[in-house]
């Protein structure tokens, strides 16, 4: 049963925590001072620390940091004396969450709800297991010494403490406060929507809805009526009146994400929404007034979708209030070792069994450029963890650094050498003539095309190591010759049926090579197969 540890001065403000928070799902106990808290945390550590600002004895705020609050422990801040400061300031420290009294009770059992769940099987505080000198864990001292504490890698719910990270924190504070518009862009994965929630819960519309949608998942014929809603008979189907994401998010804050794949004939609409705060049901000729903070997100360049048609300029212009870019993961590598951890940490609280990374793990992860940003970490920590037996999860099935490509330079052929040719720095188009060969060379002269440039693409690693790594056999070199004016298909099956022949043809390894999920890997090789038996090696295995 996880433990919970309330920090309020008022006996009776305690008491109703107390009885909110339910002991017949936790262990409660409860202090008035923060010298109490001190001795409570020695005496049995706590999950969630439910913790007041206003202490006789100090601020609540003293107790982040504190030596004695176990590195495990979340701490989520009750007052009474809210303010946009003290919010934003017990976010930076690292706070799980912040609650104004008198306490919702939806808030609070939102926050409770993420700890009950089994933790049969997750490691004492302050335990650690070393295995070897090869798999050397990171201990809490190494973290802390890195920078990874809580003070300095987190803000709400976004984690990292790089310089990239640093310049989006300082924009957020700014904004968090007010009421305008934010439009945030950036690549698919980078956190845009963790972004617009941490942005409401530092706002003073904390307590009210935050309402997501996703433009290029709704059907541009449903699309109206689910933002604006509409009335019974309005269209075939419409059996109810129903109310829209702007309705339903009233007085809240509404996040409109991947804008650019909003239909034009609506952005007008939502021009009109932004202007006015005014909108109408589809079938309604009433205007029904509205109080919504909108933050709009793509992953597309606005210019460039304003270019293509895909944006409306003037709708552009009243989004772009207060844009925030949020840089690519591999802008703020410094940040994995500390996002992977989070996300294993996360794993093995949801399935009860606890693992962590090796060492020479997280350095791998750190290598690696993430094309998929957050989402295709937190994907490969979930694989990886899955698919390590062990307690201690290695960089076996981590995604490997990105191949090092070597260009060959072209062999001059005999022939260029008779016509004192200069070796040209691309291959001549068929049944063209070089302009720079002299006239006066003799027509009998071979004029052989030069041999086509190729690209050798080798291992991440000699392949000695890649056979201890993969139990691969000695005798065939981990390289692949890729002749220049080879599409990107042809390049792409040539290294994935490459890797499953080294891998001999076990397909999970495989998939963990390449750093794709296995239903990725049956995908390919079931269009490579073509239906053809033969076609391609994936019936081995």
């Amino acid at each position: 049963m996880n433990h919970v540890l309330i920090v309020d001065d008022d006996a009776d403000s305690a008491a109703t925590m107390r009885e909110l928070v339910g002991v017949d799902r936790f262990s409660v106990a409860v202090a008035h001072t923060l010298r109490d808290a001190r001795r409570q945390m020695a005496m049995q550590p706590p999950s969630l620390v439910l913790l007041d600002l206003q202490l006789p004895d100090g601020n609540g705020m003293d107790l982040f940091g504190d030596q004695q609050v176990p590195q495990d422990s979340q701490i989520v801040l009750v007052t009474g004396h809210a303010s946009l400061d003290s919010s934003i300031e017990a976010l930076r420290r690292g706070a799980m969450d912040y609650l104004v009294k008198p306490v919702g009770i939806g808030r609070l059992e939102d926050i409770l709800s993420r700890f009950l769940i089994p933790t049969a099987g997750l490691p004492e505080t302050g335990t650690s297991t070393v295995t070897g000198a090869a798999f050397d864990q990171i201990t809490p001292q190494d973290r802390t010494g890195a920078g990874y504490c809580a003070q300095e890698g987190r803000f709400g719910r976004l984690w990292g403490g790089s310089a990239p990270m640093q310049r989006l924190y300082q924009q957020m504070e700014r904004v968090a406060g007010t009421s305008v518009t934010v439009f945030l862009t950036g690549e698919s994965g980078t956190g845009k929507e963790v972004v617009a929630q941490t942005l409401h819960e530092l706002s003073q519309r904390r307590s009210r809805p935050f309402l997501a949608v996703n433009c290029g998942a709704i059907s541009p014929h449903l699309i109206e009526s689910e933002i604006f809603g509409h009335e019974k008979g309005s269209f075939t189907g419409a059996d109810r009146q129903h109310q829209g994401f702007f309705e339903r998010a009233a007085t809240g804050t509404l996040f409109l994400d991947e804008i650019t794949e909003m239909p034009m004939e609506l952005q007008v609409k939502l021009l009109r929404v932004l202007e006015t705060g005014r909108f109408m049901r589809v079938g309604s000729t009433q205007t029904l007034q509205t109080d919504v903070r909108v933050i709009a997100a793509t992953n597309r360049c606005p210019y460039e979708a304003v270019a293509s048609g895909k944006l409306r300029e003037d709708l552009l212009y009243r989004l772009n209030v207060f844009p925030i870019e949020l840089p690519p993961l591999r802008e703020r590598l410094t940040d994995v070792p500390l996002l992977a951890q989070h996300f294993m940490e996360a794993i093995s609280q949801r399935e009860g069994l606890a693992k962590q990374f090796t060492a020479s793990a997280l350095k791998q992860l750190a290598q690696y450029s993430w094309p998929g940003n957050v989402r295709e970490l937190r994907n490969a920590v979930q694989r990886a963890y899955v698919m390590e037996p062990g307690p201690l999860v290695s960089q076996e099935w981590l995604p490997r650094p990105p191949v090092a490509i070597v260009q060959q330079p072209a062999p001059v052929h005999p022939a260029a050498h008779a016509l004192h040719l200069p070796q040209m720095p691309h291959m001549p188009q068929a049944g063209s003539m070089p302009m720079s060969a002299p006239l006066s060379a003799p027509v009998s002269a071979p004029l052989t095309a030069p041999i086509p440039p190729t690209i050798t693409a080798h291992a991440p690693a000699d392949h000695a190591h890649a056979a201890a790594t993969y139990d691969l056999p000695d005798t065939e070199p981990a390289t692949i010759q890729l002749p220049i004016g080879m599409t990107m298909a042809q390049a792409e099956r040539l290294l994935i049926q490459a890797t499953l022949k080294q891998c001999k043809y076990q397909k999970e390894r495989t998939a963990a090579v390449l750093g794709i999920s296995l239903k990725t890997l049956y995908n390919r090789l079931r269009d490579y197969a073509g239906g053809k038996k033969g076609e391609t090696d994936a019936e081995h295995g």
